[in-house]
């Protein structure tokens, strides 16, 4: 299945999401291509590293996605671009990040390649 919707993409990276918000570290890991590459402000991650932040819990409390773009980029390949408005466990302001992240299918399963984080100021 090449063609996806940009409903399903926004469902596949809200479990992304809903990983974080559990805790669920192999959830998380499930939907990460192995070469796996993020770019946060903090720094360049690998899935293993996306996947080591909830090695304590929970990385974020609640979450909403928003103003969600979708453009393809050849057969089986996407970038979903939104906003993500956020808090983070024992956190009580929210925070937002601008949010770029490249999905592909491979072998009929759709996975996250690539995503960047740019917070909203």
């Amino acid at each position: 299945m090449d063609n996806i919707t940009l409903e399903d993409c926004v469902a596949l990276e809200t479990r992304v999401w809903q990983a974080l918000v559990s805790g669920d570290s192999e959830a998380d890991g499930a939907l990460l291509s192995a070469d796996f590459l993020g770019v946060y402000p903090s720094g360049f991650s690998d899935r293993a590293g996306h996947m080591e932040q909830l090695s304590d819990g929970p990385s974020m409390a609640e979450f909403q996605l928003s103003e969600t773009r979708l453009m393809e980029f050849g057969p089986g390949r996407v970038l979903l671009a939104y906003r993500a408005d956020y808090r983070t466990p024992n956190a009580t302001k929210w925070q937002a990040m601008l949010i770029s992240s490249l999905w592909e299918s491979i072998d009929g399963q759709w996975i996250n390649r690539f995503s960047q984080d740019t917070p909203v100021t």
